[in-house]
């Protein structure tokens, strides 16, 4: 472990679309260090696996739990064009935890030594699923001369959870979300040591997993601290490293990301209220109709979840909601926005403003991930606290 004047950490946030990266170095300030902001996993399995198809070759999957979305949808296609599919056991959870369902997509379950067996064949396309590549992000480090060993981990991830067979994911993640929140109602605690992730977050689990590569591709110590993290969370408290948003004490937090969307309402701090949908299923209208409700506290979890959201929760309903002051110049609170997709509310009737953390609106996650970092390993908190505050002499 470096000295709590000399840390660095490699945060990453894993997104749909994009993966966002900050490797930090206590005593820069936060613009001079190091940012890639590069195409996410399942996008680059995707693509992978389109250009299997268009050659025509059987696909062999392998690795762990990952990302969906566009490598699933590649998959399916894939095996619709009626080319072979093969995936180990835990690869396939990428596209269902039920295996059966998985079967029923078209793909073939194999075991790993089969799959070893199937590797060898010349024709086969072998995909290895993992949301933390280490080799490709050590080698894109050292290509720069920048060294890749670190003394800390933080990395943020969607995780729906691993539902039981026939239950909505949708649903599931949601019931968990309240669970936590309502345990303790602050963004950092869906921040979790690597010791401390729940079984059901599979995904986080799977990342865990991958660390070891990092260690032995980086030359990082081997007892190296990680810490795991939902990426809406990641993203509101990267938005609170906006000055202006960190000033108010009554704020909602809305994070439009390319698949999901994920709004928090804090008062002084603390979560009364959120929801949780897919961006893809909305329009700029619909947003507005939920934002005006979730600042009201009349927003109702089966509103979201039945129209092909994940759910709301109010904690402090309409009438305790009437305590808290108006905001002055606008019917609801101070509105502040993150997200790849936040053009959706450009040009909205409701005031709000586009937070921009450090300079770097797409490295919010990461912003966050180093906040939730300090807040859990005391020992990091003196190195890195005063570059999230602004007050860090240029290297």
């Amino acid at each position: 472990m470096a000295t709590a004047t000399s840390v660095r950490v490699l945060a990453i946030d894993i997104g749909t679309g994009t993966q966002d990266i900050l490797l930090f170095e206590s005593g820069r300030t936060m613009e001079n260090n190091v940012k890639l902001v590069m195409p996410s996993p399942t996008v680059i399995v995707a693509e992978r696996i389109r250009r299997a198809t268009a050659a025509g070759r059987p696909l062999l999957l392998t690795g762990v739990t990952m990302g969906g979305g566009p490598s699933h949808w590649a998959a399916r296609d894939h095996a619709l064009a009626g080319y072979p599919v093969a995936v180990t056991p835990e690869a396939a959870r990428t596209f269902d935890d039920d295996l059966t369902a998985v079967a029923q997509m078209g793909f073939e379950i194999i075991s790993e030594e089969e799959a070893a067996r199937q590797a060898q064949h010349p024709d086969v396309v072998h995909i290895e699923l993992q949301d933390l590549d280490a080799r490709a992000i050590v080698q894109a480090l050292r290509t720069f001369d920048l060294d890749p060993r670190v003394d800390a981990l933080a990395i943020a991830a969607f995780d729906h959870g691993a539902a039981p067979p026939g239950y909505s994911d949708r649903r599931f993640r949601f019931e968990f979300l309240e669970r936590m929140i309502r345990r303790s109602p602050t963004p950092a605690t869906f921040a979790y040591l690597a010791e401390e992730i729940p079984p059901a977050l599979t995904r986080l689990q799977a990342i865990k997993s991958s660390v070891a590569r990092y260690v032995e591709y980086s030359g990082s110590a081997p007892e190296l601290p990680v810490l795991l993290m939902d990426t809406g969370a990641a993203a509101a408290l990267g938005a609170l490293e906006d000055p202006r948003v960190r000033r108010q004490r009554d704020c909602l937090l809305c994070n439009i990301g390319n698949f999901h969307t994920l709004a928090f309402h804090l008062v002084e701090g603390r979560i009364v209220g959120l929801f949780e949908h897919h961006t893809g299923e909305i329009s700029r209208a619909r947003l507005e109709e939920l934002l005006r409700k979730l600042a009201a506290g009349t927003l109702t979890n089966d509103e979201v979840f039945y129209d092909s959201g994940h759910g709301a929760l109010v904690l402090e309903p309409e009438r305790e909601r009437a305590r808290v002051p108006p905001a002055a110049t606008s019917e609801l609170p101070f509105l502040a926005v993150t997200g790849p997709r936040r053009e959706l509310l450009r040009g909205s009737t409701l005031p709000h403003y586009e937070a921009v953390p450090h300079g770097d609106m797409m490295l919010a996650g990461c912003f966050g991930l180093l906040r939730a970092l300090a807040e859990r390993i005391p020992a990091l908190g003196p190195a890195i606290r005063p570059a999230l505050l602004g007050e860090a002499k240029a290297a």
